[in-house]
């Protein structure tokens, strides 16, 4: 005769398994699926390959590179047969332009280039092949928005220029809390950088304060993960909450960091995007 234990036991492991299979199906039922770029065979630019300061003219690459058929053709239309070589005529071709919004300057110049001025490079690169006009977009809390807002209004315009079929660029800066001479601590800007979006969730819920994204970081040419969040600490504000924009948590980026001094509070934010939309 068997005993309770050799019978109970087999029950025991067939209600794991039933839990163990309805805990990993419920958990992939609760996670939206991802939006991804239309090209990941694509082969990511290093702005490595020609200088530090060349983030934003090699995003651009990438984000024609990463995109549909259409946005393909603006890559392949560019001159050269190396990330060098592409990234320094993207540089000459439309980043020697005079700026529109610094006077008497170029728009890419030995501090990179701003947001604005990318956006422009973009449109000029793209003239001529069928291709509807980029946008900027500032990612500040509009008059009336909320925190929660923001975040659904950032992820619907990303999301609406992958479907658009080109990632869209993002605009990340480093803040510091600083203090100078005894001074009030104050905000400033340390570093920016710019880098393409690779995937994100293809909807957000009511409620949610975060997303998580994956990204091509031109500063080496590798994917990385990332989450656009609302703030939980002080952003450009004496409390979380004032934060007038949305924070960017990029474990793997260096961005900045080398500018922090001990002991100050630093973060990354998202402070804009050029996309589709």
């Amino acid at each position: 005769m068997l005993s309770h234990r050799m019978i109970d036991a087999p029950i025991r492991m067939f209600r794991l398994a039933i839990i163990s299979f309805l805990f990993t199906h419920l958990s992939s039922l609760a996670a939206p699926p991802l939006r991804e770029v239309p090209n990941p065979t694509a082969i990511s630019a290093n702005q490595l390959d020609l200088s530090a300061n060349a983030c934003g003219p090699t995003a651009l690459l990438n984000s024609f590179r990463f995109g549909n058929t259409d946005w393909q053709k603006v890559s392949n239309s560019i001159k050269g047969d190396t990330d060098k070589k592409q990234i320094n005529n993207i540089i000459l071709k439309v980043g020697m332009t005079p700026s529109n919004s610094i006077t008497g300057k170029n728009r890419w110049t030995r501090k990179g280039v701003n947001v604005s001025d990318l956006n422009d490079a973009a449109n000029d690169i793209t003239l001529g092949k069928g291709l509807p006009p980029l946008d900027q977009a500032i990612l500040f809390l509009k008059p009336g928005e909320s925190l929660e807002q923001l975040l659904h209004r950032c992820h619907q315009l990303l999301d609406d220029s992958l479907v658009a079929g080109l990632p869209p660029i993002l605009s990340v800066r480093r803040y510091a809390l600083r203090s100078e001479k005894g001074g009030k601590p104050t905000w400033i800007v340390i570093d920016a950088h710019f880098v393409t979006l690779y995937s994100l969730p293809q909807y957000l819920d009511k409620g949610d304060k975060s997303f998580e994204i994956s990204y091509l970081d031109p500063w080496g040419g590798k994917i990385h993960p990332g989450t656009i969040s609302i703030p939980t600490r002080p952003l450009l504000a004496e409390v979380a909450a004032g934060s007038p924009c949305l924070e960017a948590i990029f474990p793997d980026a260096a961005i900045g960091k080398r500018y922090v001094r001990q002991g100050e509070l630093t973060i990354l934010s998202l402070a804009a995007a050029v996309g589709k939309w």
